[in-house]
């Protein structure tokens, strides 16, 4: 691959090198610490990303920062900023504290800033010392793109002056637009209904980019919140990359959402993607993974014909902040930069503290190792929670004779957010961190009334995360790294099985594919088989009924009960009353069967503990260390067993 230094190998006169670097999801990740284990990392943070910064810039002449959102929840930092803490109107958040000392040029704003409700993200960038633009997201909707009314600007024009090769210098007029997806407004509805309103992504692009360059842009750069998706546009998509860099106008893209690297072989061979430059559609973009792990590049040769800027050349790159080692151990590429080690210093000390309330203990280690292919501790805790507060509160109400179950999915298990993303709770005290681990996000508790047919549904859309397995073969690939872990419901007090073998009935967008295919079978309580008419209540949460709109099957979620408490605050209840995680044999449970004479191949995390065979026939394999730090395990038919449970 070509090297960032060789480009461009010269710059004649009236020609400029600009490179544009990029930061996406950061997620609070300001420092290169682990608040979960309560430990530094060299694997994230924005102060080791910005001493990588400071190198890149320090390689040109003509350079331009940028974030691609998602900067103000997704850590503990973040939580204590927004729920323990608070920001008034004129508070400086030390994300945005770390952002204004290291000299971004414009953001725009992910889907995440709008977790804590507006008041909230409006204190926050009140204090912004650069250019925030959000082109699709607007108070109120006009007759035409033009005429939205959006919650910031829609994009603003950056004047730079630039150095040529000869030394000549010029002005230089940068056009950035802001787009994020429009489900921002489903994911948030809590916070946004009837408030802000989300218009397509490539229906505001391309009804904006030709007045940016009437309002004078040479150059038209995208701060896009989306990841690579489908080539063809369909309105209101999620992951809109491709028919972005279609677009007339548009010079380059800084992507994000995904928690993906772009360019990096996951994307090799797509119709209209060269992952050898860097482009889509011809157009220079980069993707810079998540937390701070990368640090985004692109290099635009700019050469000026009758008066005007064109791109002649580009190349782009993804920089990783550190590097696997054979053993699973990460080595730090960059020393991180100081003043944003002391912007977060306050803000630091005060989360550790907050996170080290104790509120329990665990008899189990609760790990999401094995929670894609195994009944684990870690899912179940969280399930029978949310299942114990809302049992409390239907008491005495229409549907407390109903049996009530838990759902719960894994949000740290490998992979996008890398190797590192696992929950890993040793037996012994529990603190509130460990709660932040099990449930990272700001979701409430929800309840439905479901039917037993409606449950099977429900985890039909969950084994879709399984590859197809065939008989006698081994080592397939087991999981659809296209399916995210988070959408991956286990659910406490029923018992059934998991056949991979048999056609998935939903794709990973829980779009029904085979109606004739069940995958689940054996779904029962306490030994009984369950009727497609049995009634039951099913927690969930505000996230997961905001994107269903319909249970898998298309029936209309029928809501019972909705909780101001957050699935976290449940969770910590339960802990804080006294309930334990213990290794009483659990009377349900779930367990994935392979077809015989099969083996499969998955990623986890490399602080896995694998201890062999285990009953029911399971058997686990170290196949040794990724290139990118997971630990490849073969499994072998059989039933995994349960790693520990939620004592009641």
């Amino acid at each position: 691959m070509i090297q960032q230094k060789t480009f461009p190998a010269t710059v004649l006169a009236d020609q400029v090198h600009l490179r544009l670097l990029e930061t996406t999801d950061l997620h609070v990740h300001l420092l290169p610490f682990d608040y979960f284990r309560n430990r530094p990392t060299p694997v994230l943070g924005l102060a080791r990303a910005a001493g990588l910064i400071e190198v890149l810039r320090a390689e040109v002449t003509n350079c331009l920062l940028f974030d691609n959102g998602d900067f103000l929840q997704g850590s503990p930092m973040g939580d204590y900023m927004s729920q323990a803490r608070g920001l008034l109107a004129g508070d400086l958040h030390p994300m945005i504290a770390a952002m204004n000392r290291l000299g971004y040029d414009a953001a725009t704003v992910g889907n995440h800033e709008f977790n804590f409700g507006l008041d909230f993200l409006q204190n926050a960038l009140s204090r912004a010392e650069f250019p925030v633009v959000a082109a699709n997201a607007a108070t109120v909707v006009g007759a035409s793109v033009a005429a939205d009314r959006t919650i910031l600007p829609p994009w603003t024009i950056l004047e730079r002056q630039v150095q040529d090769g000869a030394g000549t210098m010029h002005t230089l007029r940068v056009g950035v637009i802001g787009l994020l997806p429009p489900q921002t407004g489903i994911w948030d509805r809590d916070h946004l209904e009837g408030r802000v309103f989300f218009r397509d992504m490539v229906e505001t692009a391309t009804a904006l980019i030709p007045a940016i360059r009437q309002a004078g842009a040479d150059l038209v750069v995208a701060l896009a919140h989306t990841g690579i998706g489908e080539a063809n546009a369909v309105p209101g998509m999620e992951n809109a990359a491709i028919p972005l860099a279609q677009i007339d106008g548009l010079d380059a893209l800084l992507l994000g959402h995904a928690h993906q690297v772009f360019p990096s072989p996951a994307f090799a061979g797509l119709a209209g993607i060269d992952t050898a430059r860097g482009t889509i559609a011809g157009k220079p973009a980069v993707m810079a993974g998540c937390y701070g792990s990368h640090v985004g590049v692109i290099d635009l040769l700019l050469q000026r014909d009758a008066g005007r800027w064109r791109v002649a050349s580009s190349f782009a790159d993804a920089r990783p902040i550190a590097r696997a080692r054979p053993n699973g151990a990460f080595v730090a590429r960059a020393k991180s930069q100081p003043d944003i080690l002391q912007a977060a210093a306050e803000a630091h000390g005060a989360t550790r503290r907050y996170m080290a309330r104790p509120v329990g203990a665990t008899r189990v280690p609760l790990t999401t190792h094995l929670a894609m292919v195994s009944d684990c501790a870690a899912m179940r805790v969280v399930a029978v929670a949310k299942a114990d507060h809302v049992r409390r509160a239907l008491v005495g109400g229409a549907h407390a004779h109903l049996p009530v179950l838990g759902a719960a999915s894994p949000f740290k298990a490998g992979g996008r957010g890398g190797p590192l993303n696992y929950t890993d709770i040793p037996a012994g005290p529990v603190a509130l961190r460990h709660m932040a681990d099990l449930y990272p996000f700001p979701n409430q508790v929800r309840a439905l009334h479901v039917t037993g047919a409606e449950l099977s549904e429900w985890l039909e859309r969950a084994a879709a995360t399984y590859l197809p397995i065939s008989p006698g073969m081994a080592d397939q690939p087991l999981i659809d790294p296209g399916f995210p872990s988070y959408s991956f419901d286990m659910i406490a007090g029923v018992s059934y099985v998991i056949d991979p073998s048999v056609p998935a009935r939903y794709d990973a967008r829980g779009v029904l594919i085979d109606p004739c295919a069940r995958r689940v079978r054996g779904l029962s309580r306490s030994g009984i088989a369950i009727e497609p008419d049995e009634e039951f209540i099913l927690t969930t949460s505000s996230y997961r009924l905001s994107a269903l709109r319909a249970i898998p099957g298309g029936a209309a979620p029928r809501l019972i009960h909705s909780s101001a408490r957050m699935g976290r605050e449940v969770l910590t209840d339960w802990f804080v009353a006294g309930n334990t995680p213990d290794k009483t044999a659990q009377p349900e449970g779930w367990r994935l069967d392979l077809p015989k004479g099969a083996s499969v191949m998955f990623e986890t995390s490399p602080r896995v503990r694998l201890d062999g065979t285990r009953p029911g026939g399971m058997k686990l394999v170290d196949l040794g260390i990724t290139a990118a730090g997971f630990r490849r395990v073969r499994l072998t038919t059989g039933a995994v067993e349960p790693d520990g449970s939620a004592g009641a």
